[in-house]
């Protein structure tokens, strides 16, 4: 299922696409993606439900975040080599794992703002993780149970704040429009070869990020097995997992987004995101 939240901003509600794609509202069954809500309970709900008799949401209508206040915003850096060695940075032998303030959090269509003391605001197409059930000490061989699913995630990063500015990168990646997530959570039964999937990112128009799962150095099983040695996951929390090659910063010189620009990133069964870049006024 693809599962996502339409309607103005702080008044989204819960929705679904049908098999004939048609957004149809779940409003009546569900209050919203929350980490009330996502759940695997949830999840049987929805699939017991006909689809056909629910409200059709129209068409032009603003699609949000397909998840909203989540406990934890977890996200892994280096996690390909490529990008590591554009950074000049090692490949990590464990994962680096960071925090992104859930008040990032945008939808897929949102615009990103440019921050007034921003001097380097750059762009990270990436796959994020829903965790669906409470993850505790678990074996990489396990790990799938506890996923609900996936989406497409952008993890704006400020590079000045982030590698300048003293203290972890969370100062770097938590600006209000930071965190692009959407349009859909796709439940794990959606996706064809979860590791082989291709991830883009076009700006203005002309490739800049390409990159595919099968050269993550972390895989998605163990990235959920390794943080939970750690710490408690619980039903909501999301972990994005990591960018290709071809950010701003890996570029000589380096190429940092700006006002007017527009982003479009692709992810295989995750669908797309365009976001335009605008300056804060």
């Amino acid at each position: 299922m693809k599962l996502l939240r339409v309607g103005d901003v702080g008044k989204e509600i819960p929705a679904v696409l049908d098999g004939e794609n048609i957004i149809r509202s779940l409003s009546k069954h569900i209050k919203d993606f929350n980490p009330e809500n996502l759940n695997f309970e949830t999840l049987d709900k929805i699939k017991k439900t006909d689809l056909k008799s629910l409200p059709i949401i129209k068409s032009k209508s603003r699609i949000g975040s397909c998840i909203t206040k989540p406990t934890n915003f977890f996200a892994i850096g280096l996690n390909y080599k490529a990008h590591a060695d554009e950074t000049n940075s090692d490949a990590p032998k464990e994962p680096i794992v960071f925090n992104k303030s859930p008040n990032c959090i945008v939808g897929p269509y949102d615009n990103v703002i440019i921050p007034k003391s921003s001097k380097a605001l750059d762009h990270e197409v990436e796959i994020a993780v829903v965790i669906g059930g409470k993850v505790q000490n678990v074996e990489e061989e396990e790990a799938q149970k506890f996923i609900l699913g996936y989406c497409i995630c952008n993890d704006i990063s400020e590079r000045e704040w982030q590698k300048n500015r003293g203290g972890q990168w969370v100062k770097g990646k938590s600006g209000d429009t930071f965190g692009p997530l959407g349009p859909y959570l796709v439940t794990k039964d959606e996706i064809k070869d979860l590791y082989n999937l291709n991830l883009s990112l076009d700006l203005n128009g002309k490739r800049r990020q390409t990159g595919n799962t099968s050269l993550m150095i972390f895989n998605f099983d163990f990235l959920i097995s390794h943080i939970s040695q750690f710490l408690t996951l619980m039903p909501g929390d999301i972990i994005t997992t990591g960018t290709p090659a071809g950010v701003g910063m890996g570029m000589n010189p380096p190429d940092y987004l700006k006002d007017g620009d527009q982003m479009i990133l692709k992810v295989e069964d995750l669908g797309e995101q365009k976001l335009n870049v605008i300056k804060e006024k």
